[in-house]
Order: structure tokens, then C-alpha cells, then sequence
């Protein structure tokens, strides 16, 4: 349900989330670059580019997509034979749906691609996450069945193409509005670039062990906590629901983990 509808049932929490790369083992889009269209190391140098500021998000991921040629069906089929879930996203979203709190999908991928691969994954109550992305559409004069015949449409004219905190910001100007109603806890989860326009609009963000989006928030003093599975976003999910941690504390914790993971690796090279 899209904004003002997901308030209807005044949630506690309400959980945006990245997709690939987070939900999934491996990032969909990756997948299709590195083995239908230009490869591994051309798509780290993109994003290490967008991660530095060279380059768009934007611009950066169409030219992934352009490189690949193969027939959007044939794309969604292979994906859905080599795109594996979390273990554990199954039991967190079998948790929210019992605790109504809201998960909606905030990517930089595509609505088709995502939805065919939840539903496969999980089965046909995926139907009911609300997904926000962009779109897939026929190129001039092909249709997407077609060698080179499709292209993606995106969501805003941003230059993430979808800016994901123009989904979140409602949320908080809702309530900034209207102070006498019970605001809930907005959480996010992500892992890479494409998540860096919603790093600062929730009140905590789950960012993923050893990826970019890490390295970001602790640049711009973002406060997060890392994970590395479902498993982990539930237990602390579940801690801030029940009131066991605070959102202060849940941070506070995620940065000393995150400095200690670094000094790890710092000290075994």
C-alpha cells in the first residue's frame, strides 16, 4: 500500500528496504551485466565512480542495462534459476506480516524483475509488498521478447533515476504535520550506491557487512548498524519493537562493531 494507506493501521515500524544485493545473495542487475553484457570489471568501475562522485547512479546503471541484449523474458528466466534469497528474509517477512508492520521495496532495479523473483522465492503472499522502482519498457519499433528490445524507464528525473528518499520523506513530513499523532519507527536497509539518497531519511539504517554503504555512512557520520543477514535485521527489528533497545543504543552499538570489524582486518593484513 502506498503512502497515506500505510498508515491506515497506525504501524509501529515501517521497514524500507533495498532489494538486490540485500534481500537476495546476489545483486540481480550484477548478475545480468556480468554474464549478458559487459562485464564484472567494467560494472566495479562504474560503481566505484558513482561511489566518488565521477559519475551518476543514474547514468552508470542505464549503461549496465544497455549492455544487455537478451530478451527480457529470457532475462527473468535465468534470474529466477540463479537469484537466491536471504535464508532468513522469508521468516522476517513472515514476522511483519504477523506484527502488521509494513516492508516496502525501495530499488534502483526493476518492478518486473523483483516481483517475479519475490513471488518465486516466497511464494504469492509476495504479492502484497509494495514495491517502488523502475520500470521496464519496449525500445523504438521492438518489443522486450526482442534481441536488444527493451530498456528501462526511470522512476524520477533524479540522478539516482529513482531517488529513493522521495518515498521516505512523506513519511516524516506526515508527522512533522501532525504531532499529536504516534509516529512510527522508520527503519532502512540496503548495501550499495543506490542506497546513499535514503542513507539519512529513516531512523536507523541496516547496512550490509563489507559493502559501500558502509564506507559511506561512516564517512558522512550517519548513524547505522551493520549486518550481514535477515537473521540479525530481525533480532534487532524485534528488540526495537518490543522495547528491549533503543534506536540510541541499537546506533551506538552498530558503530563500535562496525570500527571493531575494521580493526580486524586492519591487523591481519
Amino acid at each position: 500500500m502506498p503512502y497515506p494507506e500505510t498508515l491506515k493501521g497506525s504501524p509501529k515500524i515501517i521497514f524500507f528496504t533495498d532489494f538486490d544485493g540485500t534481500i537476495t545473495l546476489t545483486d540481480s542487475n550484477d548478475w545480468l551485466t556480468d554474464n549478458l553484457g559487459f562485464g564484472e570489471k567494467k560494472r566495479k568501475q562504474g560503481n566505484a565512480d558513482t561511489l566518488n562522485n565521477k559519475v551518476t547512479f543514474r547514468d552508470s546503471f542505464w549503461e549496465m542495462m544497455e549492455s544487455v541484449k537478451t530478451p527480457f523474458p529470457e532475462c527473468i528466466r535465468l534470474l529466477r534459476e540463479n537469484i537466491k534469497l536471504d535464508p532468513h528474509f522469508n521468516e522476517f517477512y513472515q514476522w511483519s506480516r504477523k506484527t502488521k508492520v509494513p516492508v516496502i521495496v525501495l530499488s534502483s532495479g526493476m518492478t518486473p524483475i523483483i516481483r517475479s523473483l519475490l513471488v518465486h522465492l516466497i511464494g504469492p503472499e509476495a504479492n502484497d509488498i509494495e514495491i517502488v522502482s523502475n520500470e521496464v519498457v519496449d525500445k523504438p519499433g521492438k518489443t522486450k521478447d526482442q534481441e536488444d528490445g527493451w530498456q528501462l524507464k526511470f522512476h524520477d528525473d533524479s540522478g539516482f533515476g529513482h531517488d529513493k528518499s522521495l518515498t521516505i520523506r512523506p513519511y516524516a513530513q506526515h508527522f512533522a504535520e501532525r504531532s499529536n499523532e504516534p509516529r512510527p519507527t522508520m527503519l532502512y536497509a540496503g548495501d550499495g550506491v543506490s542506497d546513499l539518497s535514503a542513507a539519512r531519511e529513516t531512523d536507523l539504517l541496516f547496512a550490509k557487512k563489507g559493502h559501500d554503504l558502509v564506507t559511506y555512512c561512516e564517512r558522512e557520520g550517519i548513524p547505522f548498524t551493520v549486518f550481514e543477514d535477515w537473521r540479525s535485521i530481525l533480532d534487532t527489528t524485534k528488540d526495537i519493537f518490543e522495547g528491549r533497545k533503543s534506536l540510541q543504543k541499537v546506533a551506538k552499538e552498530g558503530v563500535e562493531k562496525a570500527q571493531s570489524d575494521k580493526q580486524t582486518i586492519e591487523t591481519a593484513r
